[in-house]
């Protein structure tokens, strides 16, 4: 524990000792009169006797809690684990009402340590102490709960959120090397064969790679802008490939809303290209068209027969793309004499609409199992509460006259309140939008 955490952790203990020692003040008021004007008449020796119990057991209590949570991390909430930490809240209760017990006894009233083994009592000594700190003991671990789910929800977001902007901009910074890979070897078959026309097409390649950099940082480009770099590229294949390419594009979208994913067009011409044969014999027709919200990209099909094995990184970098930002699906047909790929044309409203509905389609069923494995937990703590509480009151009655129950039944049963909000999404302090607003707050905040 450093010095700062000792430090704030004493000054709790300062406020829950003060805070006990008023609620025995209360209740000897109500309930003992005699007993409550000698605690006025000895007030301070009183308040000090209470405060060096709470502070010791305070302090031993999370010192220990401090241990499981270092050993166990938030792993905690297990039955075998909270049991294992309740059992050792009770050890380290009776260590410290025993050294308590030696510090008032020496310095307040000059015992002896052989007097206070002597007149120990564990009924009086020790089960009240018990009680009282495994009643706070288990509200503080429901509120820590409470607070671990809020803040676990929140980071769980952000992990999602991020790691989905990461993987589209890995996705997007595959284009590069992926495209530049391509059209150099595009360039180095027409070196061989027509160095003035492998200049002119190193001029235009720059032009075009431009374009690359250009909309490398865009999630979606209007399908205009698509069609006339489709128009500049083809015109770049044209210089090797001639009258071997016959190319259908329109000139404008029909829809001027309308978008895609960058240079997934341009990828798809690429492949074209790559995979079947481009001869003045044979030539490859390439039409682009729209129909049915959709950008369609078909070609004849002249597979080459001895052909490098594709990695499919063009075709799939555009399926991921495309599954990221929507739901709407790239549609591959192939057939013997064609093959055919439809993009989606998107919006962004579009997009993000649809990607939050899938999202929240997809956690639909997570989250009420989840809220079902809560609210079983919460019926499960609350049957437990009704058995032991009981249990434990009619063992007071038999024991005692002071009524050490209320403490573990008051503080479980805050514990239980609280278990019982949270299984049924239920805050009358803050409310949901309050909730809503600091789970904002904390993903906006870069340090969280």
């Amino acid at each position: 524990m450093t010095k700062e955490r000792f430090l704030k952790e004493l000054f709790r203990a300062f406020i829950v000792g003060t805070l006990i020692w008023f609620g025995f003040m209360a209740y000897y008021y109500f309930n003992d009169v005699a007993r409550f004007e000698a605690m006025v008449e000895n007030s301070w020796e009183e308040y000090y006797t209470n405060l060096i119990f709470s502070t010791i057991l305070y302090m031993a209590n999370m010192s220990w809690f401090l241990f499981l949570l270092k050993k166990w991390d938030h792993f905690i909430y297990t039955f075998k684990r909270m049991s294992i930490a309740l059992l050792g809240n009770v050890v380290v209760t009776c260590i410290g009402v025993f050294m308590a017990q030696i510090i008032i006894f020496t310095i307040f009233f000059n015992k002896s340590i052989q007097w206070i083994l002597a007149s120990q009592s564990f009924t009086e000594h020790y089960l009240q102490a018990i009680f009282i700190v495994i009643g706070i003991t288990l509200a503080f671990y429901a509120v820590y709960y409470y607070r671990y789910r809020q803040e676990n929800k929140v980071k769980e977001q952000k992990i999602i959120a991020t790691t989905a902007s990461a993987k589209f901009d890995a996705l997007k910074n595959q284009l590069d090397p992926h495209f530049l890979f391509n059209s150099l070897n595009v360039l180095t078959s027409l070196i061989e064969e027509d160095p003035y026309q492998a200049q002119k097409f190193t001029t235009s390649l720059s032009k075009v790679y431009r374009y690359v950099l250009e909309q490398k940082n865009k999630d979606l480009v209007s399908v205009d802008e698509e069609l006339q770099f489709a128009k500049t590229y083809v015109r770049l294949l044209k210089m090797r490939f001639e009258d071997s390419i016959v190319f259908e594009i329109p000139e404008k979208s029909e829809y001027p809303e309308a978008k895609i994913v960058p240079l997934s067009l341009q990828l798809l011409l690429e492949n074209a290209v790559k995979h079947n044969v481009v001869t003045p014999e044979k030539p490859l027709h390439i039409k682009v068209f729209e129909k049915d919200g959709m950008l369609h990209v078909t070609n004849n099909l002249q597979e080459k027969q001895v052909v490098k094995k594709s990695t499919g990184v063009g075709l799939q970098n555009i399926q991921q793309r495309y599954a990221i930002l929507s739901n709407k699906q790239v549609q591959i047909d192939k057939t013997a004499a064609e093959f055919s790929i439809q993009l989606p044309m998107l919006s962004k409203q579009i997009s993000r609409k649809e990607t939050q509905k899938e999202y929240l389609e997809d956690k639909l069923y997570e989250k009420a199992k989840e809220r079902v494995e809560h609210i079983k937990g919460f019926y499960g703590n609350l049957m437990s509460y009704c058995i032991v509480i009981p249990c434990l009151a009619i063992l007071n009655y038999n024991t005692t006259d002071f009524p050490w129950v209320l403490f573990p039944a008051g503080g479980w049963g805050f514990g239980v309140i609280g278990h019982g909000m949270q299984a049924f999404g239920y805050n009358p302090l803050w409310g949901r939008r309050w909730e809503e607003r600091k789970m904002r707050e904390y993903m906006e905040d870069e340090n969280f």
